[in-house]
This record gives C-alpha cells, sequence and structure tokens, in this order.
C-alpha cells in the first residue's frame, strides 16, 4: 500500500495516457516522446544541482545564512535572494533543492518564495531578452510588480506555514 501511496502521482498520470491513447493514439505517442525527452533534460541537469546544493550545504554556515537571510535581516535578505535568483539559469525544478536547503539552513519563508519568484521572472538572461524583445518600459513593470508580488507572497506565506513544519514534510 505504501508503494501506491509512494507512486500515485505516475500511476494517475499513466492513467491519463492510457485514457488518451483510447481516443488519440498519435497524442499519446507525441505525449509519451514529449514526457522522455524532459526526463531526459531533467536527468542531465539536476545530478550537477544535487551535487552544488550538497557542497553548499556543507560550506554555508547556519549561523552566517540565519545572519543575512534569517528574521532580522531586513534588505540584507532582499539583495543576497536578488543575486541568487537573478545569476541562477535553468529551469524552474533546479530551484527546489536550493530551496530546501535555504529552508535547513535558517533561512526565512519569506526570502524562499521571493527566491522562486526571481528565478521565474528576474533572472538575468530572461531579463535582458525582454528588454530586447520588449523594451525597458515593459521590462521594468514586469519584473517590478513581480517582485513586490512574489515579496508580498513570501510575507503571506510566512504567517501560514511554520518553517519546521515545511522541513519536516516527507514527500516520498
Amino acid at each position: 500500500m505504501a508503494i501506491l501511496k509512494r507512486f500515485r502521482a505516475l500511476i494517475g498520470l499513466l492513467l491519463v495516457l492510457g485514457f488518451i491513447y483510447l481516443f488519440n493514439q498519435e497524442t499519446a505517442q507525441d505525449a509519451v516522446f514529449l514526457t522522455w525527452d524532459s526526463l531526459v533534460d531533467m536527468m542531465a541537469l539536476l545530478p550537477p544541482i544535487l551535487m552544488l546544493v550538497g557542497l553548499m550545504d556543507q560550506w554555508i554556515d547556519k549561523e552566517m545564512l540565519m545572519k543575512y537571510m534569517g528574521d532580522d535581516s531586513k534588505f540584507t535578505g532582499i539583495f543576497i535572494t536578488l543575486l541568487l535568483g537573478g545569476l541562477a539559469a535553468g529551469p524552474l525544478y533546479i530551484a527546489f533543492p536550493i530551496a530546501i536547503m535555504l529552508l535547513k539552513k535558517g533561512s526565512n519563508i519569506r526570502y524562499v518564495v521571493f527566491f522562486f519568484g526571481v528565478w521565474t521572472i528576474a533572472k538575468l538572461p530572461i531579463v535582458l531578452y525582454e528588454i530586447a524583445s520588449f523594451g525597458w518600459g515593459y521590462t521594468i513593470v514586469h519584473v517590478g510588480f513581480g517582485l513586490v508580488f512574489f515579496y508580498i507572497m513570501g510575507i503571506i506565506f510566512e504567517r501560514i506555514f511554520d518553517k519546521d513544519e515545511l522541513i519536516k514534510q516527507d514527500i516520498t
């Protein structure tokens, strides 16, 4: 029974794929190929990121991280989060192991949510692309509103969720 619980998402997706196959075999085949390509891409990116997160976990002292990204960090936490997320590269799923490490080391939930927002909308390559494609005005409005939104959401999440409970969550 535990194995069914652990793989319930995969089983559900396979059932949906089987249902799609009954009505449109070509679409189901395209979905399988797309899923396979995504898995190959993810397996190429995830191991180096997990090694980097492991090294960061050993190199970054918990007290130092709490000082700069903890409850009393104020603008320093925002600045460090902007650097971490803004200089990042790669898809969003790479940010999750980093976020877990930040939470375990004592980072405030506000800064972890803000980190996801920065990673999503304010990575340097994305900002440069937006400036080239849409201009400065659009980019400033988009990134500015997005960062304010994610910071406010971080404050809301901080009030709703307990950091210790989030760390204890067992997703396996």
